[in-house]
């Protein structure tokens, strides 16, 4: 695959990847919070011989810069915005992951009319409840205090119990990932996403199709709440998935991958 290429947003650098560029379909993942472009590596070189694909590093992720103490969803869906003028892309179906799903939401809500398709991955249009909140903030406190200890802790149980020995080294492999993820860009990515509106409105008034990806054993995301966001939009698909907490795209991947693959296909009919 080719290397990141690099732009600068606001002042910033932000890294990116961009492979199958001679095809007529783009899709753009984002990855969800702590993680890099580097959480999508398989699905690219799988999708890249078919379709053009976009991977970017979010502000404060991987090797993109930390652009201040507040990551808002807006800020990184701008971002998102100036790599695909930076790679000339007109239109895409994105598919975003957790945090990835809020950034994709927000971009649909400023920039519909570059959108395809939208898939949420284990995502949700609904502002953060003051509890929630309140978590966030207590979880900005450990970071600072340790955040080694909390990002180990963090990631093993985003994985469904009975798939975790068998991905343990998928599981210690994202903890590797998330350990490159520094203090303050993590602190800005909870304010962020503490500080996010409802944007349940752009579901319910996008004119393209959407994709919603579950885990029935997600404990962020129940399933009334995942089947609930579905009936928001006009035109939903939703794969609910079976021994799946919340990383189907590496708890599931052989079923996921091609599953993008084929929403991608029926954005471009």
């Amino acid at each position: 695959m080719e290397q990141h290429k690099t732009i600068v947003f606001e002042e910033h650098t932000l890294h990116y990847r961009d492979e199958g560029r001679n095809h007529e379909q783009t899709l753009v993942l984002l990855h969800g919070y702590l993680q890099n472009l580097d959480i999508w590596s398989s699905y690219v070189l799988s999708y890249m011989r078919t379709m053009h694909v976009i991977t970017i590093d979010l502000p404060g992720h991987g090797y993109s810069e930390c652009f201040g103490d507040v990551h808002s969803m807006d800020l990184m869906a701008k971002a998102v915005k100036a790599v695909l003028d930076d790679a000339g892309v007109e239109q895409c179906v994105m598919v975003g992951h957790s945090m990835g799903g809020y950034v994709a939401l927000a971009f649909a809500d400023l920039f519909p009319h570059h959108l395809r398709g939208l898939g949420l991955l284990h995502s949700h249009a609904l502002a953060d409840t003051d509890k929630i909140i309140e978590r966030r903030m207590e979880t900005c406190d450990q970071v600072m205090s340790n955040r080694a200890s909390y990002i180990v802790g963090f990631i093993p149980p985003l994985f469904d119990v009975s798939k975790r020995n068998e991905l343990t080294l998928e599981i210690k492999d994202l903890q590797d990932q998330c350990l490159e993820t520094k203090a303050e860009s993590i602190v800005a990515a909870q304010r962020g996403m503490a500080s996010r509106p409802s944007r349940i409105h752009v579901l319910q008034s996008l004119e393209v199709p959407t994709l919603f990806v579950y885990g029935k054993n997600d404990t962020r995301i129940p399933v009334e709440l995942a089947l609930a966001q579905a009936m928001e939009a006009r035109h939903a698909e939703i794969l609910l998935l079976d021994n799946v907490a919340h990383m189907a795209h590496i708890e599931e991947r052989d079923y996921v991958r091609p599953r993008i693959q084929n929403f991608v296909n029926t954005c471009y009919m």
